[in-house]
């Protein structure tokens, strides 16, 4: 039975490896020709400032199979790989990156595990190559405590290298929400998921452009959309301070009804304040990230603009 194809690469200026990646993903769609009814690239170019918009250009003048999205500007990595799934047609999607830390080599094997019935195979990373210790530690626990607080934990150690199939990629189409945090979403879908360890390389060229600063709020904006924890967590946060400070209370009146023991006010009040202050600041902080997502929401302002187009792929359509 025939079975299509789409692989979908978001690109923030990646000049400096794009051909590469092409050239090797094309010679795994050479092989794969002979078993699927036909394959496209959907390259999405994230508002590069670079020439990432003229490289995928030129690729789709000499590939048939290369389409290309340009947004209008930079509307994040999650816009680009939602651009890419409204303009997918095909019973597999593939969503990769461009840096080629994860091999193109895999998709054959991805591909052949999703033909086995399942609708969600995500790969998932037995090491990570070229990255220093203290962000395999952090990328591991942000996993553990995804694990924990989520309602729909997401698998571990997993990014966005996977593949999908037609009704999961019609499922996210649905999703519109302004604040996207891909991977939980992926999980949130549900239906039959597996893993497919493999080893993920070093970035071939080129800087990553994931600073701690963006994996942080990365995580927040994870943290937060797939969870009220936080908000759970500043709400005992509170009831602990408050019952800690009615001891305390308690144990003043103690010793000066007992003891005559005279109460020393300037340290102790100047600790209780400092410590209630921080409490509550917190608290709103919490507070504030979950009010601003929902100020974000009520706006529904479009998730991204295309610029320009190149190749074959279908139109934006609201579902």
């Amino acid at each position: 039975m025939p079975y299509s194809l789409a692989v979908i690469v978001p690109a923030y200026n990646e000049t400096e490896v794009l051909e590469r990646f092409h050239a090797r993903l094309g010679a795994v769609l050479d092989t794969m020709d002979t078993m699927d009814a036909g394959a496209t690239v959907i390259y999405v170019d994230d508002g590069s400032a670079d020439d990432t918009w003229q490289i995928i250009d030129r690729l789709a003048q000499a590939d048939a199979r290369v389409a290309g999205l340009r947004l209008s500007r930079n509307f994040g990595k999650e816009a680009a790989m939602t651009a890419g799934l409204d303009a997918a047609d095909a019973d597999a999607v593939v969503l990769i990156d461009a840096d080629l830390q994860d091999p193109p080599e895999l998709i054959p094997e991805l591909v052949a595990r999703l033909r086995e019935g399942n609708d969600v195979v995500y790969a998932t990373r037995a090491d990570r190559a070229g990255e220093t210790r203290f962000k395999k530690f952090t990328s591991a626990a942000f996993y553990r405590v995804m694990e924990r607080v989520s309602d729909n934990p997401m698998p571990r150690d997993t990014g966005d290298f996977r593949v999908l199939s037609r009704r999961a990629v019609a499922a996210l189409r649905e999703l519109r929400e302004r604040q996207r945090f891909m991977k939980g979403l992926f999980a949130w879908i549900g239906y039959r998921q597996v893993s497919l360890r493999y080893q993920r390389d070093a970035r071939l060229a080129g800087d990553t452009k994931w600073n701690y600063w963006r994996l942080t709020n990365l995580a927040i904006e994870g943290i937060t959309s797939f969870s009220v924890a936080p908000l759970r967590v500043a709400t005992w946060l509170g009831l602990s301070a408050a019952s800690l400070a009615f001891l305390y209370g308690l144990w003043v009146i103690l010793k000066v009804a007992v003891w005559g023991d005279p109460v020393r006010g300037y340290p102790t009040l100047l600790v209780v304040i400092l410590f209630m202050g921080g409490a509550q600041l917190m608290g709103l902080g919490v507070i504030g990230e979950y009010v601003g997502r929902t100020y974000a929401e009520t706006k529904r302002r479009p998730l991204y603009f295309v610029e320009d187009r190149r190749g074959a792929t279908r139109p934006f359509t609201e579902p």
